[in-house]
């Protein structure tokens, strides 16, 4: 077993690194505080042709795989971009799986070059404001009329909706109560986001401000039968295709960000002195700081694991969601730590700690909960009886 990365996978980290320190501290400040999104970074990350990452070559992209792409999601946020430069890409290098897997040769040389050179944005429309977690209960509604559907319903928590000019939707075409499981009846789209007939209203949120929140309100929207993606129905497999992978990149970008959190707690331990010594010469300061550590460690084998077995095309389920925990938890953890170490002065937005704070909450609550996680694997693991 080596746990040790390839030459290219090395590569690609001292590639998307070298990007990463063009847009410094004081670049992310920025946007965090007037809220635009990180053109430039996008710009960058798209000229040396990362964005295609994970795409066939066929189609523009580098065909790697998702331990690759997860290498750069977590290059990424581990540069103090955090949150708001992973998630500015993120979409872009697992959204379009469904596509790949799923979309018909046709889809797939109309839909994916565009992506893979940042002509389009794409957001995605899942979660529902009813619904939450459970997303066999969508109520948004997609009629066949002819070579169309109509579409209507809300969407929520959908990213990057104010700039995006595509959007990958999930829709109930057969009525819950005609449906044999809960699963079925469900069909994806990938579509353009007509902003005549989809209202995009600005979330105003905690963290993560240079990249949009928003709540989505459809009405008659109408897609031609040609963005069906798979088959009438069979929404739910295909959007589960793009489910462990997401998991995987969040947990990498979490583990990102906790890592160069802990590394500004650690910088400023050994330089703060009080009383006449450095701080970190406590015990109560180095100690908390060493168990974050050790389970970012923990946290980042688990994710490169997950990915691992994806890229092999093994079984991934437990692994992915067990990273997303673990990543979150460990991330969240030592964020916090790091503002606790930097006293008042962590709650300063000039050291950017209290930034990383706040935007860690995102992969606490999503895409799935801490506590769903573990529902999961205590039923699809250890065999355990459905709890809700």
């Amino acid at each position: 077993m080596n746990f040790e990365f390839s030459e290219q996978q090395e590569a690609i980290r001292e590639a998307i690194g070298k990007i990463c320190a063009q847009f410094g501290d004081e670049y992310w400040l920025a946007r965090d505080q007037d809220g635009h999104f990180p053109d430039e970074f996008v710009k960058a990350i798209t000229e040396g042709g990362w964005l295609g990452i994970a795409m066939p070559e066929a189609y523009g992209g580098a065909g790697l795989g998702i331990t690759e792409t997860a290498i750069m999601a977590h290059t990424i946020a581990r540069s103090g971009a955090g949150m708001s430069g992973a998630s500015s890409v993120h979409l872009n290098l697992f959204g379009p799986n469904p596509v790949v897997v799923f979309g018909t040769d046709e889809q797939k040389a109309r839909m994916l070059p565009p992506l893979i050179q940042g002509l389009d944005r794409a957001c995605f429309g899942v979660t529902e404001p009813d619904a939450g977690l459970n997303t066999t209960r969508l109520a948004t509604r997609a009629v066949r009329d002819g070579d169309h559907y109509r579409v209507s319903g809300r969407k929520l928590w959908t990213t990057t909706a104010q700039t995006a000019n595509k959007i990958l939707l999930i829709a109930r075409t057969t009525p819950l109560e005609e449906c044999a499981k809960p699963t079925e009846g469900l069909t994806l789209f990938y579509t353009d986001l007509d902003r005549d007939r989809i209202e995009v209203r600005l979330i105003d949120k905690m963290g993560r401000k240079a990249v949009d929140s928003n709540a989505l309100f459809i009405d008659d929207l109408l897609v031609p039968i040609g963005d069906r993606i798979g088959e009438e129905g069979d929404g739910w497999k295909c959007l589960l295709h793009g489910l462990n992978p997401e998991r995987i990149l969040i947990a990498a970008e979490a583990v990102g960000l906790g890592q160069v959190a802990l590394e500004r707690a650690a910088r400023y331990a050994s330089e703060r002195v009080v009383f006449d010594r450095t701080i970190g010469k406590n015990q109560a300061i180095q100690h908390p700081l060493a168990e974050n550590w050790m389970e970012l460690q923990a946290a980042e084998l688990m994710v490169f694991k997950a990915a691992s077995l994806y890229d092999q095309g093994k079984a991934c389920g437990a692994e992915a969601n067990a990273s997303k925990y673990l990543a979150a938890s460990a991330a969240h953890k030592a964020c916090q730590r790091a503002v606790l170490t930097h006293g008042g002065m962590g709650y300063a937005k000039e050291y950017h700690v209290e930034r990383y704070l706040r935007e860690i909450m995102i992969p606490v609550i999503a895409p799935i909960s801490q506590e769903l996680i573990k529902s999961f694997i205590a039923e699809q693991v250890l065999g355990q009886e459905k709890s809700y």
